[in-house]
């Protein structure tokens, strides 16, 4: 069973919504990611504001693998290594499904990538603050670990269907994820 790491909050770092696509909501958003003694990497992701006015589907018991996370609220993490171009992109949705992919190069995804095993995902909930804490194996991530370079972010869907892209740091004009300069907390 999965137990999330308590978040230590001075580890928390805030994420900003890209300004050509801000939130109408006030929010705040801040997340961490720390290597594990195992290897795998803990995240923890803290929202918080006026959660009513946004689109958060409820926990589900029986979520999995599901394509397509970022077109609504999720969170997320890139990890990438400082002296290569390939990274692997992991998204999990308040409901508990996940997605993990690979990449080769920027926005190259690598087809014959496959997680051979399951992320955990543990979501807490309150009427002003939503907790997602995820724990991504060992197995899943790029090596060697001592070489991350790791993206937060985190796509926020409002009650009216907006959507608004937040980031430690935003490189592009448009909101965009996948380039390795945004990569810049190390591990």
């Amino acid at each position: 069973m999965f137990n999330p790491v308590s978040a230590d909050s001075s580890a928390l770092v805030p994420l900003s919504a890209h300004p050509a696509a801000p939130c109408s909501e006030k929010l705040q958003l801040a997340a961490q990611a720390a290597r594990l003694a195992d290897g795998s990497l803990q995240l923890h992701f803290e929202l918080a504001g006026a959660l009513e006015r946004l689109k958060l589907p409820p926990w589900q018991d029986t979520a999995g693998f599901a394509d397509g996370l970022w077109q609504h609220s999720c969170f997320e993490v890139f990890v990438g290594l400082s002296d290569a171009p390939r990274y692997h992109e992991f998204n999990f949705a308040p409901s508990g499904h996940w997605a993990a992919y690979a990449f080769s190069a920027e926005r190259q995804r690598d087809p014959h990538w496959s997680p051979a095993l399951a992320p955990q995902c543990a979501v807490r909930r309150s009427a002003q603050q939503l907790s997602l804490s995820a724990q991504i194996p060992a197995a899943l991530l790029p090596a060697p670990a001592s070489a991350w370079q790791i993206g937060l972010t985190a796509v926020i869907e409002t009650a009216s269907g907006a959507l608004s892209y937040w980031a430690l740091k935003h490189v592009a004009a448009q909101p965009d994820f996948h380039q390795a300069a945004s990569f810049i907390l190390p591990r």
